[in-house]
């Protein structure tokens, strides 16, 4: 079989994927970015678990989704932009419009929350965000390891908020990395970077932590502060 003819067999073949409707469905939903679990997206195609999880295994199979392992849970994503792109192609020709994800998580706990010894909720997320932004992360995310490094000037953006990143590298477990944040279903900053993170946001009063939940109430000064160094506007 000559190159065009396997690129034509090939292409059938991602079509087929995408052209089943309960797949296109859980496709378009994971259009917005956010991650959902297989549960989530049965729900969403309206099949049965077990044929949600044929579905996804097809999906995968054919590169249009990724897949997270989180502790017990799995978390499917779309493979990338070009996918993201194909999607709203077929979309501007199918002439449809469709809904963003709603979060059910309770207000309080969606701000601002600790996620193990981490900054989570929406705060956590936006922070990630930028730091990706302005270059304080390089590498990651992809794949299940979603593995980051700091640069030189995000060394020192950090160190200015009493972050040890020496002692915190020296740490047995994970630097940092991004840990899909279970209510925004995008990344917020995990690992010993994430915790050294959250330490330096108490101890510099951006937030302050509830007694009986994992909850964060988030300062003006933490809202002064975030603005002013990162961009961060909550």
């Amino acid at each position: 079989m000559d190159v065009e003819s396997q690129m034509d067999v090939e292409a059938a073949a991602v079509a087929a994927a995408i052209g089943e409707p309960a797949r296109a469905r859980m496709l378009y939903c994971l259009m917005d970015g956010h991650a959902r679990t297989s549960t989530e997206l049965a729900a969403v195609a309206d099949v049965a678990a077990s044929t949600a999880s044929a579905h996804l295994g097809r999906l995968a199979a054919a590169n249009l989704v990724t897949v997270l392992v989180q502790g017990k849970h799995r978390y499917y994503s779309l493979a990338g932009g070009d996918v993201a792109q194909v999607l709203e192609g077929l979309s501007v020709l199918a002439g449809g419009a469709r809904g963003g994800f709603t979060a059910r998580t309770p207000s309080r706990l969606r701000t601002a929350r600790t996620c193990y010894d981490h900054l989570a909720g929406q705060v956590g997320v936006l922070l990630h965000d930028r730091f990706r932004a302005l270059g304080v992360l390089k590498g990651g995310p992809g794949g299940e390891e979603r593995a980051y490094e700091l640069s030189a000037a995000g060394s020192e953006a950090l160190a200015a908020l009493g972050v040890d990143v020496a002692a915190t590298r020296a740490q047995r477990r994970r630097f940092a990395y991004g840990c899909l944040d279970w209510s925004e279903r995008r990344a917020h900053l995990g690992g010993a970077l994430g915790a050294a993170v959250l330490k330096a946001a108490l101890r510099r009063g951006w937030v302050t932590q509830d007694l009986d939940s994992r909850a964060l109430s988030v300062t003006p000064r933490g809202r002064s502060e975030m603005a002013a160094r990162f961009g961060v506007r909550v």
